[in-house]
């Protein structure tokens, strides 16, 4: 009997001296970590790398670095215009509207990949949403979105989000929070004025 309470002790007493030696560490670590910040020494934070990056080419051919997005909620959107889906534009104008000046953009980037359902030119995609739909919202060169030519963007969002794989027909979206994290994936039947989209992008913009 004393053999087993003598044994429970030493057990319990390893126990606590490995929660002390594991909480001395700990304070080691952040003492480190405060006098690197001190010195002007940078810590790196494990974390996703955003989809935008690098540059792209507006539609009247700009070039447009995709980081400067970064810190904005941002929808992305591959747009054609002769689908079934094309009104959509209409709702999308309406929501950029409402939300650009709480940190909230959407990019359009025209494709050709389903149905052939984009095949102007630039310019003639310009025209047909500015006259069309009155946009204003950020619209790109055309692109492709789905196989093993995608756009590098493309590439990053669809291995990103979740569900992943490739985007199946016009019009779907993929939400980015301000950190650059792929926080949403909607599908082309998603309408921009949909609950479940206009809330999710509420939700990004109210994060700090």
């Amino acid at each position: 009997m004393a053999a087993r309470m003598l044994g429970a002790i030493m057990v319990e007493t390893l126990g606590v001296m490995n929660m002390v030696v594991v909480k001395m560490v700990v304070v080691k670590m952040g003492i480190a970590v405060a006098v690197m910040v001190a010195c002007g020494l940078s810590v790196n934070v494990a974390r996703a790398a955003s989809p935008l990056a690098g540059e792209m080419k507006s539609l009247d051919g700009r070039p447009v670095d995709l980081a400067s997005y970064n810190g904005k909620v941002v929808l992305v959107v591959n747009v054609a215009s002769r689908c079934g889906y094309t009104r959509q534009y209409a709702g999308l104008q309406k929501l950029y509207e409402a939300h650009k000046d709480k940190g909230f953009v959407i990019l359009g980037f025209p494709a050709n990949d389903f149905g052939a359902q984009e095949p102007g030119t630039d310019a003639q995609i310009a025209e047909f949403c500015s006259t069309t739909y009155g946009v204003t919202f950020p619209m790109f060169s055309k692109i492709t979105v789905k196989g093993a030519g995608k756009s590098p963007l493309y590439k990053a969002l669809t291995e990103a989000a979740e569900p992943k794989g490739e985007v199946a027909w016009n019009f779907e979206k993929f939400l980015v929070g301000k950190d650059g994290t792929v926080v949403g994936r909607f599908k082309s039947g998603v309408a921009p004025d949909s609950a479940e989209l206009v809330k999710a992008i509420e939700a990004e913009i109210a994060k700090p």
